[in-house]
């Protein structure tokens, strides 16, 4: 036996072909979770490419079928938080430098996102250049769900999309299709998943703008554009606590139910969350919004409510948190403002972004 058989394979596959540089995530068993070490070896290839005159795009994909990346590794942030460490920190911080680097990169950089795209998935692919989606696309943000706010940009980009969209999309955590992500912004390409081989075979030989367009295709219909009334009257609401009262009273089945949905997670994840969107729709780049996370994943880190969210949906799975404080009225504004308060962690550095 060879001793290289022995080895693990790689949990981020590089290679070039043609004129194109192709990072695949090679975790498919836990669909492609970013582990720290994951971020560093991303983060190292687009140096590699960055002045690299024989690659012209970079193409970002995931192993197996079940998607291109289900978010951070948070059974590895669970016992971070239960421990007290501060590994987490660190790949936050690495991890927000290379989302930062992605929306900058000077070269075509396509993002694959079939499948599952979720949490960090987003980070790796929502600041893309290219961005093409497939009729098995599911895009969200679930952070309140295990007591998160959305981070890796996610408030930048939720915070852009159409009328009220992206503040449902990020208290809910719902999970957006082709039609929807487009809708919303998170996306810009449908290209059907079986044309993907043939678009990637395209891809390294053509201008990545030109292949992209000749696959393209109209989406499936969505479900947010018929949702948009109740979506942006109910979500215009100054609190989180009017919000779900306007969704309640609105006489619309659908808007009840995810009233109900948001009753079932993190108080305080949720008001930070209205919070952070609203913030970021007032700053003027990514960066900015990336440090506004940082302050506040931190926060998250020291707060219960993280380890127990992760506890409840993806350690022991009984879907049922404890959420500390358990009731939005018991989350006071005082409480919300620490989260965006600077913390023994430091602050996020970014390189400066390009002046307007």
């Amino acid at each position: 036996m060879s001793v290289t058989a022995d080895l693990p394979e790689p949990e981020v596959l590089v290679h070039t072909e043609g004129r194109a540089g192709f990072l695949t995530l090679n975790r498919p068993r836990a669909i492609n979770a970013l582990t720290h070490g994951m971020v560093r070896r991303i983060d190292e290839a687009l140096t590699a490419w960055e002045h690299d005159p024989a690659v012209t795009t970079v193409v970002l994909r995931g192993a197996g079928e079940r998607g291109l990346c289900a978010g951070g590794d948070i059974r590895a942030i669970h016992a971070d938080a239960v421990a007290g460490g501060s590994a987490s920190v660190a790949f936050w911080r690495d991890e927000y430098r290379l989302n930062a680097r992605i929306a900058r990169y000077p070269k075509p950089y396509v993002a694959l996102m079939d499948g599952i795209v979720m949490g960090g998935g987003v980070g790796i692919s929502g600041h893309a250049s290219v961005r093409v989606v497939t009729e098995r696309s599911r895009v969200a943000m679930p952070e309140t769900g295990i007591g998160f706010v959305p981070d890796v940009g996610g408030t930048w980009l939720l915070g852009r999309a159409p009328g009220e969209l992206g503040t449902h999309l990020a208290l809910t955590g719902t999970q957006a299709g082709a039609a929807d992500a487009l809708l919303a912004g998170l996306a810009d390409h449908h290209v059907p998943a079986a044309d993907l081989p043939a678009l990637t075979a395209a891809l390294t030989h053509e201008d990545a703008a030109t292949a992209v367009a000749r696959f393209a295709r109209p989406a499936p219909a969505g479900e947010l554009a018929g949702r948009r009334a109740w979506i942006d009257a109910c979500y215009a609401a100054g609190t989180v606590e009017e919000i779900i009262q306007r969704l309640t009273d609105s006489g619309i089945p659908d808007a009840k139910e995810t009233a109900t949905v948001l009753l079932t997670r993190s108080p305080t994840a949720l008001k930070a969350t209205l919070e952070a969107v609203r913030k970021a729709r007032t700053l003027t780049s990514l960066e900015a919004a990336l440090h506004m996370e940082f302050r506040l994943s931190c926060a998250a880190l020291r707060s219960p409510d993280l380890a127990e969210g992760i506890r409840a949906q993806v350690v022991d799975k009984d879907r049922d948190p404890r959420w500390t404080p358990p009731t939005l009225a018991e989350v006071t504004e005082p409480d919300t403002a620490r989260w965006f308060a600077p913390g023994p962690e430091g602050e996020l550095e970014l390189p400066a972004p390009p002046a307007r």
